[in-house]
């Protein structure tokens, strides 16, 4: 069963962060987090991909504090099988301003291969 890099790194951040990763906004004030791959390209086997994680909070401060704690945690994400590169292109303080809601976004090119997740029926 084929699993998306969307879905592979919201495990991830799950496993790691002590706060709800999702890839939709559940609304609310935060803190939470929640992902979404903007863009990909392959080339010999390997995807790029851009994800934004955008840090949801109470305030600003602790929504650029929820996003350092993201961006450790993304920097990590090398540990896993099938991410080779993890790199943060870009981090900015990004409010929603049709909620007036406190968020930071950090943008990642990640580097993996296809995802494929492992049936755990034929383990």
């Amino acid at each position: 069963m084929s699993m998306s890099i969307e879905q592979y790194l919201i495990r991830y951040l799950s496993g790691v962060l002590p706060y709800p990763v999702s890839g939709d906004d559940p609304g609310g004030a935060g803190p939470f987090v929640t992902l979404e791959k903007t863009g990909s390209r392959e080339r010999d086997c390997l995807v790029t991909s851009t994800v934004a994680v955008q840090s949801w909070a109470p305030t600003r401060a602790r929504a650029m504090a929820l996003n350092e704690e993201v961006k450790a945690a993304m920097g990590g994400a090398v540990v896993l099988d099938a991410i080779s590169r993890s790199h943060c292109e870009t981090d900015y303080n990004h409010p929603d301003l049709a909620t007036r809601r406190s968020r930071y976004q950090a943008v990642y090119e990640v580097v993996h291969t296809k995802i494929i997740e492992e049936d755990e029926d034929n383990e």
